[in-house]
């Protein structure tokens, strides 16, 4: 199916991660001219230069952004505006975990750092590509919450992060209430794990140098778990296998295209089975 998307611009947050890394290269393989926006720029420029090697139609332009900080949002905006004319699409994909703890044990600082990264992020890049999408009266915005915000077991060391992505969830609800008339489609992806390849494919600030890779394993330590049937967390999943970068890319793509045109205010669990409504 072509989803008729090229040439088209889109802004992915959190671009140097495991999903957005999927995120990037599968929008630019399709055509799309992607802004990669995140705090670690370095990242950003190896998967731009990964893309242009890999001959992908679509560019892809790193772009150092702190989406905590509305200024650094909206000269992020102003960066895709003047290189790639305004924007079509936005994947708010930035988020994460401080720190996994019990919740009495959770500091005060973890919290508004969680606070701050998934629920003002989010807005953040909502007010900033209004203008172009509003006076257009076109555009997708697709938002990534997570599977910690739909199961009680998926939120386990982290409900204060499954809290906040519950924010996330009501938001894209109310906001695609509000701007569906206008033109603009809001839907929300959750998320169960998605895996990386490779160690190196994730930047430094990830959550998987961080500590997913010491709780969960390397990539090959989870996929041997996996089939071990050991594997944290995984091991009951209806669909027996890991999830990668481009399930979430794959999904992201079909909201960003007017090949779900009549599709808004929808929450999709993408997780091999793990939540079903």
């Amino acid at each position: 199916m072509d989803l008729e998307l090229q040439g088209k611009t889109a802004i992915i947050t959190g671009g140097s991660g495991g999903i957005g890394r999927g995120l990037v290269l599968e929008f630019a393989r399709e055509g799309l001219n992607v802004v990669s926006a995140s705090r670690d720029v370095a990242t950003g420029e190896k998967l731009a230069a990964e893309a242009a090697k890999l001959g992908l139609p679509g560019k892809v332009l790193a772009v150092a952004t702190d989406v905590t900080d509305r200024a650094s949002v909206d000269a992020m905006v102003a960066r895709a505006n003047e290189v790639f004319g305004p924007v079509d699409v936005l994947v708010n994909n930035a988020g994460g975990v401080a720190h996994p703890a019990n919740l009495e044990e959770l500091d005060a600082d973890a919290r508004r750092w969680e606070i701050a990264l998934n629920i003002d992020g989010v807005v953040n890049c909502c007010q900033a590509v209004a203008q172009d999408m509003l006076s257009r009266k076109t555009g997708s915005i697709i938002n990534i919450s997570s599977n910690s915000s739909l199961l009680g077991e998926a939120a386990a060391n982290v409900v204060h992060y499954g809290g906040v992505k519950g924010f996330v969830n009501s938001f894209s609800k109310g906001l695609a209430w509000e701007w569906a008339g206008k033109g603009i489609r809001v839907n929300n992806i959750c998320p169960g794990w998605i895996v990386p390849y490779e160690a190196d494919d994730v930047g430094e600030g990830s959550f998987w140098n961080r500590f997913g890779f010491e709780t969960m394993g390397k990539p090959d330590a989870m996929e041997k778990a996996l089939q071990e049937g050991t594997l944290y967390n995984m091991s009951g999943l209806p669909i027996p296998k890991l999830g990668r970068p481009e399930d979430i890319a794959w999904m992201a793509l079909f909201l960003a295209s007017d090949r779900s045109g009549y599709v808004t205010g929808q929450l999709i669990s993408v997780s091999g089975g793990a939540y079903m409504p």
